[in-house]
């Protein structure tokens, strides 16, 4: 591209001097002040077309340096002007190239945020129900993208309940559960895995302890790999103890292969797994030590009400990497609201066997209810919580950029609108 500069006194001057060279389809790429008066970079319209067929810098000029911005409106000193002068021709096209890409691109994102921003407000004005929905599914804790296209999927209604009864049992139908004891029924070997601090020693114990009262404590067996934590093995025993079931404790997969050998006549045999960070790259060798046992060990994920979105999204990723049979539920007590816990459940396809409400074995363990669950999660929303947004803050909120919730619509397509 042939970019050419312009000077002259004032800007008047310095547009008829592009105005006579490159006509009036000219394109100006820079405007400022310099010390010898009013600068103009221009470039000719028939040209501007090029700058598709190449839209990324060279690789030469990646790491070039010194060299002087195009497009902020700043005074340059006269040594850094006959700097900028002395530089290749070829090198200042591509140096201007890159700079109307960055700046283009930048327009393009405003001009996309914008329009998002108008067209919610033409949503808003057209479907008044649909937005009195969407912010009760944030109010709730559902996230925006999960809230966002469930109401998409949602039939026209000028009927606020009717579309909340459709929402309901749109999340009903997409939250699977398990509703009765059939892990406990069936039997097997279960190891509990999850972070810190998510409950899995006395989950463990509650799930035993139903064990027992079903199969007898000859039928049941308890294992942990827990040898890190101060006093961790010992709570166990002590909960084995008052069930009669004795305790045994795993040191590494050849330990672990050998004890479930021993077992096998068990109906059930639960595995209580050391907390760690999902962030810690010891998650992997703990999964691949229940991968390597030589026994079909289904992994049970312990998903904590209380936690936020994103941190329960790093720990599904992190211990669903090779699969697990279902998750539970704890500190149901304890959370404000349950929205965050079931988003991230229905999104990523769990399947919730149990929720946990308390310290007391067994009693505070339930089978998972759906429909409980919803109900307890929109009747608990706070309306005056200072992490509610405001009638001015959706539109930020639900103008953002859509991701990628395809598993939900699929699911969600298939619901006989009632």
């Amino acid at each position: 591209m042939n970019v050419k500069k312009y000077i002259a006194a004032t800007s008047r001057e310095a547009l008829r001097q592009v105005k006579n060279e490159l006509g009036d389809d000219a394109v100006i790429l820079s405007n400022r002040q310099t010390v010898n008066g009013v600068e103009i970079m221009a470039l000719a319209g028939t040209e501007i077309s090029n700058l598709a067929a190449n839209p990324e810098p060279p690789a030469k000029l990646q790491n070039a340096e010194k060299i002087v911005p195009v497009f902020p409106q700043t005074m340059i000193t006269k040594s850094e002007e006959q700097a900028f002068d002395s530089l290749p021709k070829s090198q200042i096209s591509e140096t201007l190239m890159h700079d109307i890409i960055i700046e283009i691109k930048a327009m393009r994102n405003t001009m996309e945020n914008q329009l998002a921003t108008v067209a919610w407000g033409n949503f808003t004005q057209r479907n008044p129900v649909k937005t009195k929905l969407l912010r009760t599914l944030l109010r709730a804790g559902f996230s925006p993208l999960l809230s966002r296209r469930l109401v998409d999927k949602l039939p026209a209604s000028n009927r606020y309940e009717q579309s909340m009864k459709k929402a309901i049992s749109a999340l009903v139908f997409n939250l699977q559960t398990v509703a009765s004891d059939e892990i406990i029924e069936n039997g097997g070997v279960f190891a509990l895995i999850g972070p810190t601090g998510v409950g899995k020693t006395t989950t463990t114990a509650k799930l035993a302890a139903r064990s027992v009262m079903r199969h007898g404590a000859d039928k049941v067996a308890l294992l942990t790999t827990d040898s890190y934590r101060i006093g961790g093995h010992e709570q166990l025993r002590i909960y084995g103890k008052l069930l009669g079931i004795p305790v045994r404790t795993i040191k590494d997969v050849d330990d672990l292969q050998l004890t479930l050998s021993e077992l096998k006549n068990k109906h059930m045999v639960f595995i209580d797994t050391v907390g760690m960070s999902q962030r810690d790259q010891m998650v992997a060798e703990q999964v691949a030590m229940l991968c390597d046992s030589g026994t079909d060990v289904k992994r049970m994920l312990l998903i904590n009400a209380t936690s936020n979105g994103n941190t329960l999204d790093e720990v599904v990723s992190a211990y669903q990497s090779k699969g697990i049979h279902g998750c539970i539920l704890t500190k149901i007590d304890e959370a404000a609201n349950l929205g965050v816990a079931l988003d991230v459940m229905i999104r990523h396809k769990l399947i919730l066997h149990y929720v946990a409400n308390g310290q007391k074995v067994p009693e505070d363990l339930h089978s998972a209810n759906p429909r409980y669950l919803l109900h307890r999660t929109f009747e608990s929303t706070p309306s005056n919580s200072p992490f509610s947004l405001q009638d001015a803050e959706f539109a930020l909120v639900m103008a953002g950029s859509d991701g990628p919730a395809s598993n939900f619509c699929e699911v969600y397509a298939g619901v006989a609108h009632d």
